[in-house]
């Protein structure tokens, strides 16, 4: 089979585009710059485009026997590579079909992990205790590993972990052995117009799993599973929602292990299972791209964009300062999305409490309702506990002065965003 994935170089795409090659799939692409996944599709010689995407490159591949077109949620109707592949008549579907028809043609049991929160983080853990423990593990994280690659797969793997994306109700695609939900709160009103949709989503994708492990405000619920082994205490990672998310990633763990043992013995007690072990290799987790990400010294990036998501990032950071002798932890913010921001402005009132200083970048634009009044940082920062001290900032020379000034002083900074502002950063100390 031949398959084509516009978008491919993206933490999104890229690691399908990886697990699809090392499963016998011949894999095209193209993307209009250079992704994260970039230098590993490159290693693993899979035929990439980058620049305009302007459809000729996949009418060469058509030619020469692509049957199916994949691509992004983000995509637009009118893109010159969807209407190539319209006209030519090939199959098109969005990332999740090719997801859930390599998880069926592998044969693989899927540990599918979804949430607003922790996702990526809880995935990662997952893949980085397997990988260490030797379960025989295939995975897709939406980020990049500093320990592995984005995805992997190998002949013989029995386990698929996947950071499975609510997004366009990308999830309700599958039909997971397990389910891993580290935390749910309202986000994309774009496709959840109300919190009772976007809720009965997540309980359609629990109904359609055979085992669940959640965490919820009120404790943790489990489905088909004995009571949880981990509690976040058990751990001493930075910041107490990285705690819990490692205490799911373990149950997870211990629940992969039962399952591969009964395979090879009929019979498992749970004796025969090291619980400390596994405490041990994800006390020694050591982060994933864009998660609370040590850039540089004193300089930490996150894709944190949502209060909830800000408020455990603010407590990592704290804890990760103290822990460093640091004097005390400055924040700069770019929201993601004005649709979003009008849904979750109140929630922003406490979420900045420990930081010393807050820079609030503009909103970065994206996927938004043109009749909804773009707000500004003024907008927000005056709803905050403490407004006296944050203020409006630009992506500016000015405001990377102002940066390395208090990592000079010994403080650290944290920068949180889904847009352009961590490449920004990232240039800048690169130079």
């Amino acid at each position: 089979m031949k398959i084509y994935i516009s978008g491919i170089s993206g933490t999104g795409m890229g690691p399908l585009a990886l697990m699809a090659e090392e499963a016998g799939i011949e894999v095209f692409g193209s993307d209009l710059a250079e992704g994260a996944i970039m230098p590993e599709l490159r290693k693993a010689g899979i035929e990439v485009k980058i620049g305009e995407q302007d459809g000729e490159f996949l009418r060469e591949k058509i030619s020469e026997g692509v049957e199916w077109f994949v691509h992004t949620s983000a995509l637009p109707e009118d893109h010159a590579e969807l209407k190539v592949a319209r006209e030519a008549g090939v199959r098109i579907t969005k990332r999740d079909d090719l997801t859930a028809y390599l998880v069926e043609k592998l044969n693989l049991k899927m540990v599918a992990v979804a949430g607003t929160h922790g996702k990526t983080t809880t995935t990662a853990m997952i893949v980085w205790a397997a990988l260490r423990l030797g379960l025989p593990v295939s995975y897709l994280v939406g980020t990049t590993l500093g320990f592995a690659p984005s995805g992997a797969y190998h002949k013989g793997d029995r386990f698929f972990v996947y950071e499975a994306d609510e997004y366009d109700r990308n999830f309700l695609k599958y039909h997971p052995w397990l389910a891993v939900i580290p935390f749910v709160s309202y986000d994309h009103p774009d496709i959840y117009p109300t919190r009772e949709e976007y809720q009965k989503a997540f309980e359609d994708f629990k109904a359609q799993s055979e085992k669940v492990i959640e965490k919820t405000s009120s404790g943790c619920k489990w489905k088909n599973i004995g009571e949880p082994i981990y509690k976040a205490t058990d751990f001493r990672l930075a910041g107490e929602a990285r705690r819990i998310d490692a205490s799911l990633a373990a149950d997870a763990i211990f629940e992969m292990m039962t399952d591969e043992l009964e395979r090879e013995d009929g019979i498992i007690e749970d004796k025969i299972i090291d619980t400390e072990l596994i405490v041990d290799v994800l006390n020694k987790f050591p982060g994933v791209g864009r998660r609370f990400e040590k850039i540089s010294d004193g300089i930490y990036s996150d894709y944190a964009h949502h209060p909830e998501e800000i408020k455990a990032t603010i407590e990592i950071a704290l804890e990760q300062a103290k822990i460093d002798g640091r004097k005390g932890v400055i924040a700069v913010y770019e929201p993601h999305q004005n649709t979003r921001q009008h849904e979750v402005m109140e929630g922003y009132k406490n979420v900045f409490v420990g930081a010393t200083k807050v820079y609030w970048l503009p909103t970065y634009l994206t996927r938004e309702n043109p009749d909804l009044t773009v707000l500004r940082p003024e907008d927000f920062i005056k709803t905050l506990s403490n407004a006296e001290i944050a203020e409006p900032a630009e992506m500016s020379t000015e405001l990377w002065n102002e940066i390395q000034k208090y990592v000079n002083e010994d403080y650290l900074v944290l920068l949180m965003t889904a847009g352009p502002a961590d490449a920004w950063l990232r240039k800048i100390i690169q130079k």
